[in-house]
């Protein structure tokens, strides 16, 4: 073969070549001839905010739990539920823990029946996190250390013999299995609605606490705190105690006598109101420990 028909041969290969890749290359798997999608935003995932939402739409709804972790509520709900508290109040409490005598009774069975929502809270939380559908340790932790303070309110009173009568101790913890059962099924429908029923609820406590030390200041000044009480605000470690401070407040408890003991329990109960307001319109908690508020920590 001459030089020149050598050329011409390997020319004509060269064109079929290409060819025969173009026509190959058009029939490849359609995702290889699409650009890269942009990646992904890196907030955080969200039970109920849809997928599809616009981005500057997913940028408004970060601070808000109506949209990513729950929905918001119509007065009248907040108005049923504040309602269904009061009618528990004046039918069950005031009637079955009725008299001076009674006490310390009623409040072994409200500590009893308050840090059951805590239980509820956390359980859903672990169940979401378990499922890979959510994940939220801030939440977690507050959530806790709010049931570890409602634990210590419970030990003060079962040492003042709240726990004495059977009875008390049966409706207690049987009211309580039933809210726990509630609390659950509301934070996995609505966790705001769990959130608003359990602030009336320690609206309830911190009323019932701030009239009990109006009408007997005088009497529990005279007394001596529990060793409970002691432990707890005093001589414990107050790590847990902070975490539930979500207003920033570094608070410490001067505990001389049983009026401060109340003063102090009555106190609790108002942050935990304030921190069940606050997670009905604010998704984000702080946390004294984490750096997050402006408190000189001794």
């Amino acid at each position: 073969m001459t030089p020149n028909n050598r050329f011409i041969l390997l020319t004509c290969l060269a064109a079929a070549s290409v060819d025969n890749h173009a026509t190959t290359t058009a029939f490849s798997h359609p995702a290889r001839t699409l650009s890269r999608s942009p990646p992904l935003t890196t907030t955080p995932s969200s039970l109920h905010a849809s997928s599809a939402m616009p981005p500057e739409e997913q940028q408004r709804s970060d601070s808000n739990p109506s949209t990513r972790f729950g929905s918001p509520l119509s007065d009248s709900i907040k108005d049923a539920n504040k309602f269904a508290v009061d009618f528990l109040k004046n039918t069950l409490f005031d009637t079955f823990f009725a008299g001076s005598d009674r006490d310390y009774a009623r409040f072994y069975a409200l500590e009893t029946i308050a840090r059951v929502p805590y239980f509820s809270y956390l359980s859903v939380l672990h169940l979401y996190e378990t499922l890979g559908k959510w994940r939220r340790a801030k939440y977690l932790k507050l959530h806790f250390a709010e049931s570890w303070n409602e634990m210590h309110h419970l030990l003060i009173m079962e040492e003042l013999g709240g726990d004495a009568n059977f009875i008390d101790r049966f409706l207690a913890q049987h009211v309580a299995f039933g809210y726990f059962a509630l609390i659950v099924a509301l934070y996995l429908i609505n966790p705001v609605e769990a959130y608003n029923l359990n602030q009336d609820v320690e609206e309830h406590a911190a009323e019932t606490y701030d009239t009990y030390l109006k009408e007997n200041a005088e009497k529990l000044k005279l007394l001596p705190a529990p060793q409970a009480a002691i432990d707890y605000y005093v001589d414990g470690d107050m790590y847990m105690f902070d975490e539930f401070q979500t207003s920033c407040e570094m608070r410490r408890p001067v505990i001389e006598n049983l009026y401060d003991v109340f003063v102090a329990i009555r106190d609790d109960e108002l942050a935990h109101v304030q921190t069940m307001e606050m997670l009905q319109t604010e998704f984000d908690v702080s946390s004294i420990h984490d750096g997050e508020c402006e408190v000189d920590i001794f």
